[in-house]
């Protein structure tokens, strides 16, 4: 092979999310040579299409806002929810390690975060916390990115408004509860979008970056500062090695294949395999679907399957990171659910018009339940969203926005939105006993009225009262429904993501079927099997610990000496 098609360099990256763009800041801060490739035409993989959260135990931030939190607790949380399967070394090295990563990207990048009142996932068990483990990042000026804003993958539609606009939390939450003041600041949020005149001249995109596109901004401004490449329509064909060593990777770049050498190691990026349907068939048979899956379409499992090609074994190749989904036609991803099923006045029913789950639960728990449940008869995939006018008026649910009429909402949503005047009439058309979905709906109102759901409890738990509406009570997640006409939205039991994959240690060192380390190749993110096994013990444990093992691999290949 010609000089043209042969690169050499100290660390090579596979995948342009956070995991993979902090581990190659990391590693040129410590004078290494750097070479990042991304599949698609876009990099940010699905970092940039998240929210952005990372869960950090302990970390200053949470420490300044007065919050007390301490090694020990996080890991017992974490321990009680994860697999066996999991060793405790790489628990606890999450534990340490990340809070220390959290500094270095508000040191060493422009990414800022704020420790928030977001509670744990299951705060009720031991070393849970109501809050402060949960940091989202500081909107961030698109502008600074000059030409690689272009590049930069937009945020799902799930979270922008209209499918174009960022938003922060707050204005999330000023749309969806309309207090006082909220028309101000929606059209705000509209003049900054389109007053952007040069940009809106090139693109659709939003300059004003949040959520996951602050975090990938940032830290592409970051390796920017770094001189550090970035190659995009870059996929991975194969590693290569030597005596057993991984010493490189065969790539794909402009139309040509190009070994690459890496001199020190290889670091996996690149994501899970949930839009693989080949790979969903053999290991995820309760979903087998990709359109079920609320990621970002590039992420196949290719370089999983290179690693597995050179020996590296896997673990927990049947977890995903669980979610109810809407699946629009004519969306190539489908759209998380999240907010809308604790809101006030509204239910999940199976097939056969019953409910069967608490609906305020985190979607990693409600999505898994969803996919457990169907049975025939009783079918939960899809299962459907019960609302009545009340609801359509106050708040959205998933594609469905308020304030606008039925008629001019999209196309997709509006073949799969289904309306009748009254609740026999609605069951009716979504296939359901209308006998079963009236009684359902009675003794659901009752529920409501009284203020505890004797069912499911819902509301009951502090996560589930995260998103219920506060002027409502006595239970901020359950009201009525009662105001004709009555709704169905269609919703599915998908995934944000797969969770299983490599096996790694602490060092995040990729481990054969022998469970030795696998010399010069490394994973992070949803390339290696998460340490929290198949459980989601609160907001952002997808994206710390890919940042946090991303830290750690370009710090162990750069040698560093305070690693054990």
């Amino acid at each position: 092979m010609n000089e043209q098609n042969r690169k050499e360099v100290d660390i090579l990256i596979v995948g342009s999310g956070a995991g993979g763009l902090l581990a190659a800041i990391t590693a040129a801060d410590r004078q290494a040579d750097v070479l990042v490739i991304e599949k698609s035409d876009e990099y940010g993989g699905t970092s940039a299409t998240s929210g952005g959260g990372i869960w950090i135990p302990n970390s200053h931030l949470a420490a300044a806002a007065g919050q007390q939190d301490s090694p020990e607790e996080a890991f017992a949380y974490i321990r009680a929810l994860s697999t066996a399967n999991v060793p405790d070394e790489n628990i606890r090295a999450y534990i340490r390690w990340a809070p220390q990563m959290l500094r270095f990207v508000h040191d060493k990048t422009p990414v800022r975060y704020l420790s928030l009142p977001y509670t744990d996932y299951h705060a009720e068990l031991p070393g849970g916390k109501l809050g402060y483990r949960t940091h989202l990042p500081v909107a961030f000026d698109g502008r600074l990115l000059g030409e690689d804003m272009n590049t930069l993958r937009s945020a799902s539609a799930a979270a922008s408004l209209f499918g174009l606009i960022n938003w922060n939390f707050n204005e999330t939450y000023a749309l969806l509860f309309r207090p006082k003041g909220w028309l101000r600041i929606a059209a705000k949020m509209l003049a900054r979008y389109y007053l952007d005149i040069g940009q809106r001249l090139r693109s659709k995109k939003d300059r004003c970056l949040t959520l996951g596109t602050a975090l990938v901004g940032g830290l592409r401004v970051a390796l920017n500062e770094r001189k550090v490449p970035l190659w995009l329509n870059s996929p991975l064909i194969e590693l290569l090695t030597d005596a057993g060593k991984v010493v490189g990777a065969v790539v794909k770049h402009q139309d040509k294949q190009i070994v690459i050498l890496a001199r020190k190691g290889v670091i996996l990026a690149a994501g899970g395999f949930e839009r693989n349907a080949e790979l969903r068939a053999k290991y995820l048979r309760g979903a087998a679907d990709p359109r079920l899956s609320g990621s970002q379409i590039n992420n196949t499992g290719d370089s999983i399957l290179a690693a597995t090609a050179v020996g590296a074994a896997t673990m927990n190749m049947q977890s995903t990171w669980s979610a109810p989904v809407f699946s629009v036609p004519g969306e190539a991803c489908s759209r998380l659910s999240t907010i809308e099923r604790a809101l006030p006045g509204c239910i999940i029913v199976n097939q056969a018009g019953r409910r069967y789950l608490n609906e305020a639960a985190s979607y990693h728990v409600v999505g898994r339940i969803m996919i457990a449940a169907d049975e025939p008869g009783a079918g939960t995939n899809p299962s459907w969203v019960i609302f009545d006018a009340t609801f359509r008026h106050n708040y959205p649910m998933g594609p469905v926005i308020p304030l606008i009429p039925d008629w001019l909402q999209s196309r997709g949503v509006r073949s799969t939105l289904k309306k009748a005047a009254t609740i026999a009439a609605l069951a009716e058309k979504i296939g359901a006993p209308p006998g079963e979905l009236t009684s359902t709906v009675e003794r659901f109102n009752k529920d409501a009225l009284s203020g505890v759901d004797t069912e499911f409890n819902r509301g009951g738990p502090a996560y589930d009262r995260l998103y219920g509406d506060a002027r409502v009570t006595p239970n901020p997640t359950l009201a009525p429904i009662i105001k004709p006409p009555f709704y169905a939205m269609p919703i599915h039991g998908g995934d944000i993501g797969t969770n299983g994959g490599l096996v790694t240690d602490e060092y995040a060192r990729v481990l054969d079927t022998k469970g030795q380390p696998i010399a010069g190749l490394y994973a992070c993110g949803n390339n290696a099997a998460s340490i929290m096994g198949e459980s989601y013990p609160g907001a952002g444990v997808t994206l710390g610990p890919a940042m946090t093992f991303g830290y750690v691999a370009a710090r162990h290949l750069t040698g560093a000496t305070d690693q054990t």
